[in-house]
């Protein structure tokens, strides 16, 4: 009777040992290449955007751009010479200009002024009635070679101000001031005296991006002198107005778009290296058992399932995931993958056999070598 007992018991044990083993012979999962790492790239210095030259979902490389910003341009405001430059790419503008008063400096064709009144006019109502715009001719009071002619461009009162356009004086000259070139006596309308106009101070903000001109070179009104850039550059060491990538990856999101402005230190795009793949899946909670860390597993991809790769389980998690219809958890695989695998592509994970032993079969065996020292 004893033998009888322990035969059955032994048959049970080898029975659900075999069950084990058939289950422990493999597992069959579904899931995605995913991205196991991002990089965030950052905007050197901030502006308007003027190109997206990339595309969500494109690969790139660490030198591609991926914005082209737009800069800020400063034009000539007059004709004249360009009398001093100061500051150089990269440094911040407004740090030049309070040390120079200006990133340059703009010495117009009309480098003379006369500040004159109508006290010293012919005395007679006409000559002692002024206009804006009107064409006058100057000569010195001291020296009459010394002649030419300017507009009147302000009045106040009996004052106004004569913008000298040709001549030549020495600034604190007296000058008389006429309405004809003959210089007619019941043609005067006043007096003066010259003085030196002040170069105009050019200005900007953010930081120099590149000049345009160099100190001497002779400008017209409407064109360009420098351009800048919003913010400041890392350790005003200008980078230029792209953009890059930074690192090679996968374009997976844009935050920026043509036209729009960003932010100097803002994250701008996000992208998704290749070494940084792996593959996340899903095991039902009856089978959960049957995968642990460490597992080798063969992965192929859906789409061609000629395509294979070893992986290894990194993760089998303890939080069942939301949202699903049964109960489930969360598996990722590390693989190495080659240029035919891309994300999002989806995949089938086969467990290999005999990588790992389960818990019932463990106790199962314990049993039955208990059962047969007992029969002993």
């Amino acid at each position: 009777m004893k033998r009888i007992i322990l035969s059955a018991l032994c048959l049970a044990c080898a029975l659900s040992l075999f069950s084990a083993a058939a289950l422990a012979e493999s597992l069959t999962l579904t899931g995605t290449v995913a991205a196991g790492k991002t990089i965030e790239v950052y905007a050197p210095i901030g502006g308007t955007v003027a190109k997206v030259a990339v595309e969500v979902g494109q690969e790139v490389g660490a030198d591609d751009v991926l914005y082209a910003l737009k800069t800020t341009k400063v034009y000539a405001e007059e004709d004249g010479t360009v009398t001093g430059i100061f500051g150089e790419p990269g440094d911040s503008a407004a740090t030049v200009a309070s040390r120079y008063g200006a990133l340059m400096y703009l010495e117009g064709d009309s480098v003379y002024s006369v500040a004159a009144s109508t006290d010293n006019a012919y005395n007679s109502t006409d000559t002692k009635f002024v206009h804006v715009g009107e064409t006058v001719y100057l000569r010195c009071r001291s020296n009459s070679e010394r002649t030419g002619t300017g507009v009147i461009t302000q009045i106040e009162g009996v004052s106004y101000t004569v913008k000298v356009s040709s001549g030549t004086f020495i600034p604190g000259d007296s000058v008389d001031v006429f309405r004809d070139s003959k210089y007619t006596t019941a043609q005067r309308i006043g007096r003066g005296t010259v003085s030196r106009v002040s170069p105009t101070a050019v200005t900007g903000s953010g930081s120099i991006v590149r000049y345009a001109v160099k100190d001497g070179d002779q400008v017209k009104r409407g064109d360009l002198l420098l351009e800048t850039l919003d913010g400041t550059f890392d350790g005003y060491y200008m980078s230029g107005t792209d953009i890059l990538a930074g690192a090679a990856g996968t374009v997976g999101s844009l935050n920026a778009s043509q036209g729009g402005s960003i932010q100097g230190g803002s994250v701008v795009a996000v992208l998704y290296p290749r070494d940084g793949m792996r593959v996340e899946a899903t095991v039902p909670e009856d089978s959960r058992s049957g995968i642990k860390v460490g597992d080798k597993v063969l992965i192929e991809l859906e789409a061609d399932e000629s395509k294979t790769y070893q992986g290894e389980v990194t993760l089998v998690s303890s939080l069942a995931e939301s949202g699903s219809a049964e109960t489930s958890y969360k598996v990722l695989v590390s693989f190495v993958p080659d240029q035919d695998v891309s994300f999002g592509m989806g995949v089938v994970v086969t467990t290999l056999e005999g990588e790992y032993v389960d818990e019932e079969t463990e106790n199962d065996t314990e049993t039955e070598q208990q059962a047969g020292r007992g029969g002993n």
